[in-house]
This record gives structure tokens, sequence and C-alpha cells, in this order.
């Protein structure tokens, strides 16, 4: 499945609104997609609290996976943004 490797642009890492952002944007796509710090568990990025649990601070790298592509480039772009600004 293609993954990209994306670093967390919000300021506050991926917590409670950049996370609840993502995970609504990955439900809306109706297709499985899952985050992961390297080398950790991947967890479901349609749950705002699961990608809470991965901690991804500000500047930290995260692995997206999709086998859609488009969604993959679509969570990937908001994970680099700053969402709580």
């Amino acid at each position: 499945m293609p993954t990209k490797n994306v670093i967390v642009g919000s300021a506050v890492g991926l917590h409670a609104r950049p996370a609840a952002l993502i995970a609504q944007a990955a439900t809306e796509a109706g297709v499985p997609v899952t985050i992961a710090t390297p080398g950790g568990t991947a967890v479901d990025a349609g749950s705002a609290l699961m990608i809470m649990t991965l901690g991804a601070k500000a500047g930290s790298e995260v692995v997206v996976e999709s086998a859609d592509e488009a969604v993959l480039d679509k969570i990937a772009s908001l994970i680099e943004q700053d969402l709580d600004a």
C-alpha cells in the first residue's frame, strides 16, 4: 500500500483540533487511512483519539498510508499544515 512520510506542521502537534480535522477528512474519504510514527504501530486516521495517542509533536515525522493516492495526498497535506492556527 502507498505510504508518505510527512512532518507535523501544527504548533501543538497532532493534538485535539488538528486530530479532529484530520479524522474528519479521513472518515469523509471513505477508504482506510492509517497514521504511524516511524517504526510504530499504525492507527486509524478516522479516529481523533487514536491520532492523539501517537503523541506526535510539531516537527515530528509520521507515516501516512492509504490505497487511494488522492486520499493519501490530502491527509498528508493536512498533517503538514498548522491546523491549530
